[in-house]
């Protein structure tokens, strides 16, 4: 699983930051993605990425700020000229439903796919079989929502060693074994997927935050997570100013990361005040409440690798 920030700037862009969009690379077979949130341009930041329209599954967007949402319309019109689009479902705060379809309506524009749309409330939100998402109301100046996905827990490897020295054919019995399922062979003989089969493969957290000022929720969504992304919109010492716009400083943002016990802390949604150097100086203040920070630019790719079993 792999998570590629699009955009990272906070209200506006910059020469150097788009505004906020975050895509989610499905770990194989998937091959799919999912997109947290559609800033103006972020289609344009997509023709710059391997990610492609056709791929794309799901949309959840946190808030209807025009810096997360103004890219919408545009983005869910342009997939309808890829080949292989097949439905796609968005999720949002409500409001979004009306968005999109007001937009839709005046400007005389039909998709060449399903869409849903899903005005969420608190709770679990989603549950595939492979994924489950809750969503949970944050502390902004409008609705605001974050997202935490958890991945269920993946079988373990075969021991094709110990399968070939007992004489399993490659093929639908390793499926089978693979899943849990005893199998019986040609020859009567019965071998127990326990036998051959590793341990489950822990499942992978990531919470993604909406714009936010610290909050019990923030916390509650990002626990023991492998990967927690947080706005940083402001620096030590603005906290007022941070509370006034609903937003954090990435000192905040890093104290939620060490009371949530997450294992690595990426900020984003940087004021246009700060360049990248003023940035480099913002993280090297929030490491020293949670050292495993890193700040996000456009086109970086953070890979969630898979727990040890």
């Amino acid at each position: 699983m792999q998570l590629t920030f699009l955009g990272t700037s906070a209200g506006r862009p910059t020469k150097e930051r788009n505004v906020t969009s975050i895509a989610l690379s499905l770990p194989e077979p998937l091959n799919g993605f999912w997109l947290f949130d559609a800033g103006e341009g972020t289609q344009h930041r997509l023709m710059g990425s391997k990610l492609k329209l056709n791929k794309l599954e799901h949309i959840f967007i946190t808030h209807l700020h025009g810096d997360h949402v103004y890219g919408l319309p545009g983005l869910l019109s342009s997939r309808s000229y890829f080949d292989g689009a097949g439905p796609l479902k968005l999720f949002g705060p409500s409001g979004i439903r009306a968005f999109v379809e007001g937009v839709f309506k005046l400007s005389g524009t039909h998709l060449a796919y399903e869409l849903d749309i899903v005005e969420i409330a608190p709770g679990e939100i989603m549950d595939d079989g492979r994924f489950k998402v809750e969503a949970a109301e944050l502390d902004h100046r409008m609705p605001c929502y974050g997202y935490r996905i958890t991945e269920y827990p993946q079988p373990g490897q075969l021991n094709l060693s110990r399968l070939a020295e007992l004489g399993v054919p490659p093929g639908p019995l390793y499926g089978k074994l693979k899943h849990g399922q005893d199998v019986t062979l040609e020859s009567g003989g019965i071998i127990h997927a326990a036998d051959v089969v590793g341990p489950q493969v822990p499942g992978r957290i990531i919470t993604v935050l909406g714009d936010t000022c610290p909050c019990d929720n923030a916390i509650k969504l990002a626990m023991d997570s492998d990967l927690l992304v947080h706005e940083g919109t402001f620096a030590p010492g603005m906290e007022e100013k941070a509370r006034a716009y609903g937003h954090s400083t990435v000192l905040q943002a890093a104290q939620i990361a060490a009371l949530a016990k997450v294992k690595q802390l990426v900020l984003t949604h940087f004021s246009s005040r700060f360049d990248d150097h003023a940035i480099t100086t913002l993280v090297e203040a929030a490491r020293e409440a949670f050292p495993n920070t890193v700040a996000a630019c456009d086109y970086m790719d953070v890979n969630i690798p898979k727990p040890i079993g």
